[in-house]
């Protein structure tokens, strides 16, 4: 039952993580496989970081950490916010600029649209997508906090692996969607991720599941 409470939970705190990876594949269709192994492992240990913390916050700090835990949404919807918005803004100043091919521009040319400038997930912007999408992972601390250091370590690890599986599934639906969006593929996921951080506020200020 430990191995499957822990898959099981591994699956639910993946989710932002997985729509997350989505957004960036789409954004960048011709993401690299090494890429893709190295944008799941990032996710992976931030969703292995964060329930270890919180148990060690149980275990030392709980009072304070209680405290803290309201304001997890809020930093989860700044984080993406300012990604969403960032992606949105850097998109269509892209599509302004004049294709270095055919010299129209970004939102004229269609068959030359590989030649457009591609903004690249740069790993400061991946760091802030790893805390936004697990840092409510850290309220897992109250749900292992009946285990020990050993027991809840190997289930932050379970969780990790699960992670890394489901994200690497979202990037390559992503990238799979994403050549088929062309220049519309960056604007559609600044939307997407603006989406996303509204629902991890809204599902946090109100104790939804």
């Amino acid at each position: 039952m430990f191995f499957i409470n822990s898959i099981l939970l591994g699956i639910g705190l993946a989710m932002d993580a997985f729509s997350v990876s989505i957004v960036n594949a789409i954004s960048e269709p011709n993401m690299s496989r090494t890429r893709q192994y190295g944008i799941s492992c990032v996710y992976a240990f931030f969703q292995f970081l964060m329930p270890l913390t919180g148990w060690l916050c149980v275990h030392t700090i709980a009072s304070v950490f209680t405290q803290v835990q309201k304001f997890i949404p809020w930093i989860a919807l700044i984080l993406l916010l300012y990604i969403g918005i960032k992606m949105i803004v850097e998109a269509l100043a892209s599509r302004k600029k004049a294709c270095s091919t055919c010299q129209k521009k970004g939102d004229e040319c269609k068959k030359c649209s590989v030649t457009l400038e591609s903004h690249a997930l740069s790993l400061k912007v991946l760091f802030i997508q790893g805390i936004a999408t697990s840092i409510d992972a850290l309220s897992t601390g109250f749900t292992i906090a009946e285990y020990g250091l050993l027991m809840a370590s190997v289930a932050s690890l379970i969780i990790a692996a699960v992670t890394f599986a489901i994200c690497l599934t979202g990037l390559k639906i992503g990238r799979f969607a994403g050549k088929r969006l062309s220049s519309s593929a960056e604007i559609l996921g600044g939307i997407i991720l603006i989406c996303i951080g509204i629902e991890i506020f809204v599902r946090g200020i109100f104790g939804l599941a």
